[in-house]
């Protein structure tokens, strides 16, 4: 297939692009286009739109002082490529959406796929809104569907540990925390499988690894021969852990422990620049 691909250079869409080449599609990355803007979609077979605009480093929050420009953005600017896409005859739509649409339902609950969401930030809203303009349109002809990634990491700048990762090597105060994590390679195998299947369409939980700070940081802390104490582990009961049985129906098997392993060493050179 030939698939056009919106934020093909952003921490996200790089992961997706690597996968569909490696599956053999052709990448169109949309040059120069911004949201808001109509592309030329007219030779490509998909559209995977990955394209955010926000503060940089920030997701929630990421609206700043300018609410209004951020929906105009991210919004109506997406509601307009996917009409565009529909227009000029796109056959397959994959919007990456988040599963910051789930952060209001109760702590310690399981996510299904097909649960409805309940955003507490705009950016939730945002994404969530979007997901429902999207599969509005879908019909037999315009196959549509929605990722739901939780936290996504890998090597590659920018990095999203790296001041975690500095912190704790200075010496400084870093936050007990745990979260849910998928590794940017598990990801684009996800939108691949999802892309490819016949009957595409609703929404697909992304999520791998339940990641504590206390075990990222002694992996760093054995890497670099530090004797610093890493964090103490946070309470894993009350995460809201995204459950992904329709991933999984389609063959998805990620091995984020074993990513992680092989890619700290560069995460660390990433973080901080140096080898260790």
């Amino acid at each position: 297939m030939r698939i056009a691909l919106t934020g093909a250079s952003g921490l996200v869409g790089r992961w997706i692009a690597r996968a569909a080449v490696t599956a053999g599609h052709e990448i169109y990355p949309l040059p120069a286009w911004r949201l808001g803007q109509t592309p030329d979609l007219t030779r490509c077979d998909a559209l995977i739109h990955c394209a955010f605009q926000h503060l940089p480093g920030k997701y929630r929050g990421g609206e700043g002082s300018d609410p209004d420009g951020f929906t105009r953005a991210n919004l109506d600017g997406s509601r307009a490529l996917f009409h565009v896409a529909l227009d000029q005859g796109v056959g397959r739509v994959v919007f990456l959406s988040s599963r910051a649409i789930h952060d209001g339902h109760p702590a310690g609950a399981e996510l299904a796929d097909e649960l409805a969401p309940a955003p507490t930030s705009l950016y939730g809203e945002v994404k969530a809104q979007a997901e429902a303009e999207l599969a509005a349109l879908s019909s037999s002809d315009f196959r549509t569907a929605s990722l739901r990634p939780t936290g996504v990491f890998g090597p590659g700048q920018p990095q999203k540990w790296a001041k975690l990762i500095r912190d704790f090597l200075a010496g400084a105060s870093v936050p007990s925390r745990v979260a849910t994590e998928v590794h940017g390679a598990d990801l684009g195998h996800a939108a691949m499988l999802v892309l490819a299947a016949p009957d595409m369409s609703g929404s697909y939980n992304v999520s791998d690894l339940i990641l504590d700070n206390h075990d990222l940081l002694s992996g760093i802390a054995v890497l670099t021969g530090s004797h610093r104490q890493p964090p103490a582990r946070a309470d894993a009961s009350l995460l809201r852990v995204p459950v992904c049985a329709r991933l999984h129906a389609l063959g998805w098997r990620p091995d984020g422990l074993a990513r992680l392993h092989n890619d700290l060493q560069s995460i660390l050179r990433d973080a901080t620049g140096e080898d260790a």
